[in-house]
């Protein structure tokens, strides 16, 4: 799998996140801190990294910043993108079963590396439901991402 990675700060969860997904053998596109020469701001980095997942060049992202937050918000804006900030493995599953979540968002500062173990392993067992009321919402959101709703 193509997976897009990005992080606003040289961390070392941030370098043990690129390694587990070439571990797990996955082709790892790196932004921001991680590539050198790139712009490491927040915003900057996970727009990257999400409009690889939104132009197809991506089959998912990894946005990490401080908090997870920022990284969230930015790839968010980006049309096509679901991501979904997980703090643990149990919300990771989640994301990718009810959200049909395409890029996870990481907090530096609270993801451990056992953490990040278990968050990887839910989230990459994930699988989007079948469920006639979760795709319905999946596909509201798709709606938003061109400005339209249904009523």
């Amino acid at each position: 799998m193509r997976i897009s990675v990005s992080s606003d700060m040289d961390e070392p969860v941030a370098r043990s996140l690129v390694a587990a997904l070439r571990e797990r053998g996955h082709d790892v596109r790196p932004h921001g801190a991680l590539r050198p020469g790139d712009d490491p701001q927040w915003a900057v980095c996970s727009e990257a990294a999400a409009r690889e997942v939104a132009d197809g060049t991506a089959d998912q992202a990894v946005v990490c910043c401080w908090t997870g937050t920022g990284a969230s918000i930015a790839a968010n804006k980006v049309p096509g993108v679901r991501a979904a900030l997980c703090t643990d493995a149990y919300t990771a599953d989640g994301a990718r079963r009810w959200n049909d979540a395409n890029v996870l968002a990481l907090s530096l500062r609270l993801t451990s590396q056992p953490l990040l173990t278990e968050i990887l392993d839910a989230w990459f067992a994930g699988e989007p439901s079948a469920d006639a009321e979760d795709r319905q919402n999946v596909d509201r959101v798709r709606l938003l991402d061109h400005g339209k709703t249904r009523r």
